[in-house]
């Protein structure tokens, strides 16, 4: 049985009391979801998209929906900095844009560009260019201008939408360095970004681990009904339990591995995702058991994400067959 607990349908899904989500199946690698809460003439909006044109027509049906609130958006909130919850920032003309402290850092490191070129590139890279082209052929990374954040905070920080409260509360570094939940309390409502992938693999591109279970066990204690991830269908909080188990099981394979001294790549192969048969997107446990291994290790050096690109684009091409 999914973990979804409404229909998994592209689109604008109408929450109830001014709360949305905008979900795009399969919910796999770009395919990210966002969020919209509005009360009287006032709005917030919880992430962008991964490119420009996936973004209007997110706008288009969100104004569309809300017409009073959403001529002007009021807030955007950045859950985390992966491209497909930002690219789509500077279409939000005039909104107060929040993130963590950690959050704004890395994204003022990073350079949109990227992905156009390694797009370019992508036929002359062999296996790991096929990998590349696979995940994000269908996205048009032209003519992106990164738009930073405008305000951050670090902890918790609580904003107003109308007179509605909005919990922002930092839970990173975990899948990145600064990672952030939007629980809207009134509405038993809690909007996760990339803590949650539900139906998929997460990847754990940060750590430490500790944090992501911490982040799980937090949303677990709240008075939470509906729970909308970064990617996959909506949920509840059987949704985070899954997440969390995940978790740990991986932490804990990985590190009887480690201790046996099995290399990164091994390891990854040999840990049994059968209890996970039916997520996408199952390449990501060597990015999981890379970064696993580095903590286990004490080593913070960052990791080559292009040497991890290739390591799952190896078990990717041997899954397919």
């Amino acid at each position: 049985m999914g973990l979804g607990v409404r229909p998994f349908d592209h689109g604008l899904h109408d929450l109830g009391n001014g709360a949305f989500a905008w979900l795009q199946p399969d919910g796999g690698w770009g395919w990210s979801n966002a969020g919209l809460i509005v009360d009287g003439d006032q709005s917030l909006i919880v992430d962008t998209l991964f490119d420009k044109s996936l973004t209007r027509l997110m706008l288009d049906a969100m104004r569309r929906a809300a017409p009073a609130a959403t001529q002007q958006i009021d807030l955007l909130v950045n859950t985390h900095s992966n491209g497909d919850h930002c690219n789509g920032n500077e279409l939000i003309t005039g909104a107060e844009i929040i993130t963590s402290k950690a959050c704004a850092e890395e994204l003022a490191r990073e350079n949109p560009a990227m992905m156009e070129q390694l797009m370019a590139r992508a036929p002359q890279m062999g296996e790991v260019g096929e990998f590349f082209t696979y995940c994000f052929k269908d996205f048009d990374f032209s003519d992106i201008h990164q738009t930073l954040p405008t305000r951050t905070f670090e902890g918790e920080l609580e904003v107003q939408v109308g007179a509605k409260t909005v919990l922002l509360k930092q839970v990173g570094p975990a899948h990145t360095a600064g990672d952030i939940l939007a629980y809207v309390p009134a509405d038993k409502l809690i909007y996760t970004g990339d803590i949650l992938f539900i139906e998929g693999h997460p990847i754990l591109w940060a750590g430490p681990v500790q944090n992501w279970i911490d982040a799980c066990d937090y949303m677990l204690a709240l008075d939470v009904e509906t729970v909308v991830p970064g990617h996959g269908p909506i949920t509840a909080k059987n949704g985070v339990q899954a997440m969390r188990g995940y978790l740990v099981y991986v932490r804990d394979e990985a590190k009887k591995r480690f201790d046996a001294g099995l290399p990164v790549f091994e390891a990854a192969l040999d840990i049994s995702l059968a209890d996970y048969d039916s997520w996408g997107d199952a390449e990501r446990i060597v990015v999981n058991v890379a970064t696993l291994y580095k903590e286990f290790a004490s080593d913070t050096t960052p990791n080559d994400i292009t040497e991890l690109f290739a390591l799952m684009a190896k078990i990717h091409k041997s899954r397919r067959g």
